[in-house]
């Protein structure tokens, strides 16, 4: 089987279930850009496994992140009147509840935060942060396809706490690595 199928080249693609949309429609932008995240946390990997020392609960977690967001992607490309819909595993309060129990424990091992931080720190923790901002993005787009199509709720709230895991998991990173967090300073004002 060739990688190329040329059923793109006309601007379209499909959606499971054969449903044929613009590769502009909201539902291929939200979808899309839960790609973009899961690609940043493959990176965010590579960074982490490669550096002096390796975190391994990070990797383990964002490997089962990884996971989550494929299953995420596939619940926002099938639309829930597709026939393939009841082959699709939906996101749901579970796995919500999953993120914010990693959230909980993550933000146990890091300083309480009392003002904005700059994103940064070692390679790891700046890609964190980078995909942080895309999960905000991806939350977005989901929002703007609620506007127009049913779409599973339980999405849009999973991304909410997906970009929340990851700013806690970059600050988690960068204490864990020894990394001091730089902290914005306000403009004085005349």
């Amino acid at each position: 089987m060739k990688l190329y199928t040329k059923t793109g080249d006309g601007g379209q693609t499909g959606l499971y279930g054969s449903d044929r949309v613009s590769k502009a429609h909201p539902r291929v932008e939200a979808y899309g850009t839960v790609d973009e995240l899961n690609s940043l946390l493959g990176l965010a990997r590579a960074h982490n496994t490669r550096s002096h020392k390796p975190d391994d609960a990070i990797d383990t977690d964002l490997e089962y992140l990884q996971n989550a967001l494929f299953d995420l992607g596939a619940d926002l490309a099938t639309r829930s009147d597709s026939p393939y819909s009841k082959n699709v595993a939906r996101i749901d309060e579970q796995d919500v509840l999953r993120l914010e129990g990693l959230i909980d424990g993550y933000q146990e091992g890091v300083p309480p935060l009392t003002q904005f931080i700059h994103p940064g720190g070692t390679p790891a923790a700046a890609t964190l942060q980078v995909a942080r901002s895309v999960a905000r993005r991806a939350e977005r787009e989901v929002i703007r396809l609620m506007g127009e199509e049913e779409v599973n709720l339980q999405a849009q709230v999973y991304l909410n706490r997906v970009s929340d895991l990851l700013f806690i998991m970059a600050r988690a990173a960068n204490v864990r690595a020894g990394i001091g967090e730089e902290l914005w300073h306000v403009k004085k004002r005349r």
